[in-house]
């Protein structure tokens, strides 16, 4: 019995495994494919990475979107820290259902009534569609993705910390970014990172808020693809296959190389 289930297992991990990951890693090879047709292999060639390089639409599209990615995310980063707070430290306040759920709305709308809603605010206020659109949409969109990792690090944060600083003659300000926000801040960057790659990933919003000037580059991939799959398609696909996972494997050596440091230093408080 213990066979055929560890057997039953080790298929179903695999399948699994698979499903998830065999498209991406077709992907990436048919990337390096040298035929311009992407279901037929004409061999190894770095051609397409050569045209993607030299194709001035597709890099400023890029561009574009690390740009919305990184003011949105750093503004969903303070925000939802701030909303953490709020949430973690002022206890049952008035009108507390109110903006928690709010601030927790994104987590379960479906994109499609997002995108739309503030397309109808953005119309309301008579705004230009464009770059500021797509940051302030794809802002409220990954708020409260930092807001519920920051407030899950607040709950259990010793605040006899904060405390003893107070005591020592530390404003609270001061004790604040002294104590608690080094404290905090991976949980801070981790929601940073996650906002950046939502952002960096988002059609639906960004389609319904944006405009001349502001293609990001899902747009372009979606409204390209819509004409047929070209090689330089898989060539992009792939590098942001490989920052993402370049960015994942340093965040987790950087999260293991800080766990070391807080138990040699807590070592060392022992001794």
């Amino acid at each position: 019995m213990k066979r055929g289930l560890s057997a039953f297992n080790i298929a179903a991990v695999a399948l699994g495994l698979a499903f998830l990951y065999l498209p991406i890693a077709i992907l990436v090879i048919y990337s390096f494919n040298a035929s311009r047709l992407v279901t037929v292999w004409g061999g190894w060639s770095l051609q397409w990475y050569r045209e993607l390089f030299a194709d001035t639409g597709m890099i400023e599209s890029a561009w574009v979107s690390v740009r919305i990615a990184a003011l949105s995310a750093s503004a969903a980063a303070v925000l939802g820290t701030l909303a953490a707070l709020a949430l973690a430290r002022l206890g049952r306040f008035r009108g507390r259902l109110l903006f928690s759920g709010m601030i927790y709305a994104p987590l379960v709308m479906p994109e499609v009534i997002t995108g739309l809603s503030l397309l109808l605010m953005f119309v309301a206020l008579n705004t230009d569609r464009g770059f500021w659109t797509v940051t302030i949409a794809h802002t409220t969109l990954t708020l409260c993705f930092v807001t519920v990792i920051v407030q899950s690090r607040l709950v259990g944060f010793d605040r006899s910390l904060e405390e003893a600083a107070m005591d020592l003659g530390c404003p609270p300000l001061r004790s604040f970014m002294s104590v608690t926000l080094p404290l905090i801040a991976p949980a801070i960057a981790a929601g940073w990172m996650l906002a950046f790659s939502l952002s960096l990933d988002d059609l639906v919003i960004a389609s319904f808020t944006t405009g001349p000037g502001a293609t990001t580059l899902p747009i372009r991939i979606y409204s390209e693809i819509r004409l047929g799959v070209r090689p330089e398609i898989n060539a992009v696909c792939t590098i942001m296959i490989a920052v993402v996972t370049v960015g994942t494997i340093a965040a987790s050596l950087l999260g293991k190389r800080t766990a070391m440091q807080r138990e040699r230093a807590a070592l060392a408080a022992q001794v």
